[in-house]
């Protein structure tokens, strides 16, 4: 482990990205500081990252919420670095979308405003989505980069049902809203925009991104028609690769602005050949079923800006397919012998 490169926090710890990253920063000899979400009664085991090596000299654990956007200040006090990776998922759209919306930005703001009161941060990183850069009428477009935007007035007139609408548009106003505040305020600040996350995980949580992955082998997945066709072009990131990129923009003193991280672009088809082959005991579905899935294929991420600064990707889309299922054989999320209907 590293010499003591001074303090970063890290919002909403106990999930599936922050907490590989918390693993990254103390492997590299940050103290950190995360959040969670207050637990009255200690009934949350975080014991994943307790148990992390450091953890216990270099790991401080607050309670916070987006939802009190105050609670942050004792968190982010002493650090000269933010990664705000906390956010609402509702990709089932069980609340309102205003109201997913205005927390959101209402904790990202106070979250903001808590490095201001600070006077030691020196940068924040904020994690956002692809679904704040792909879903606007520009349907014929192949890939995307930073100049574009979700279309939330598209979004809401003309796909009210698409499935995790109310996602998108609350990741495009935060992050917009958070660009906005750091430049009328003076607070340097870049904004990381990852497709889909897959790999392994310590969390204890099956991840939102690796199920939705996993939809192929899942025949019991809530909602598998939508992230079948979800699948069709998608582009995906290894959790490795975008947690040591939130590190190296958190680092970089020419870093500005939006970052797209996404290291490949997958057909389904591509991804169930990678599934059939390397995991054969899993059912994956027949060519004929997969002619008979129909909808919108996204278009694909350029990462150029990215590079060009001089990241470089390690990993590919068998590895993020290989880390994710060895850890959900792992934890018991996977069973085998299922078989598609």
């Amino acid at each position: 482990m590293e010499s003591d490169k001074g303090s970063v926090c890290v919002t909403g710890g106990t999930g599936f990205i922050a907490s590989w990253m918390i693993k990254l920063l103390l492997e590299q000899g940050y103290t950190v500081h995360t959040t969670m979400r207050p637990d009255p009664e200690n009934k949350r085991d975080i014991s994943f990252l307790t148990s992390l090596p450091g953890a216990e000299e270099k790991l401080k654990i607050f309670r916070a919420d987006l939802s009190d956007p105050n609670s942050f200040d004792a968190a982010i006090e002493g650090c000269k670095g933010v990664i705000h990776a906390a956010t609402p998922v509702d990709f089932a759209d069980n609340e309102p979308e205003p109201v997913v919306t205005k927390r959101a930005i209402d904790g990202a703001l106070g979250i903001l405003k808590s490095c201001l009161k600070s006077k030691t941060v020196k940068k924040v990183v904020y994690t956002s989505s692809a679904s704040a850069v792909q879903y606007s009428k520009w349907q014929d477009v192949e890939t995307m980069d930073e100049s574009f935007w979700t279309d939330t007035d598209f979004v809401r007139k003309i796909e009210t049902k698409e499935f995790g609408s109310s996602y998108a548009i609350s990741k495009t106003l935060t992050e917009k809203a958070a660009l906005e505040f750091a430049a009328q305020n003076g607070l340097d600040l870049v904004t990381i925009v990852p497709s889909v996350v897959l790999g392994p995980f310590i969390c204890p949580k099956f991840p939102g991104s690796v199920n939705s992955s996993l939809a192929p082998i899942l025949p019991g997945i809530q909602n598998q028609n939508e992230w079948m066709i979800f699948l069709l072009n998608v582009s995906m990131i290894h959790v490795d690769d975008l947690s040591r990129a939130h590190i190296f923009l958190l680092e970089n003193p020419s870093a500005q602005g939006r970052y797209i991280c996404s290291s490949h672009t997958v057909t389904l088809e591509r991804i169930v050949q990678i599934l059939a082959t390397k995991y054969p005991e899993f059912s994956t579905p027949t060519p004929e079923s997969l002619a008979n899935i129909k909808g919108r294929k996204l278009a694909g991420l350029s990462s150029k800006k990215l590079l060009d600064l001089g990241f470089k990707f390690k990993y590919g889309v068998e590895d993020m397919y290989d880390g994710a299922i060895k850890c959900c054989k792992e934890k018991g999320f996977l069973l085998l012998g299922s078989t598609n209907s």
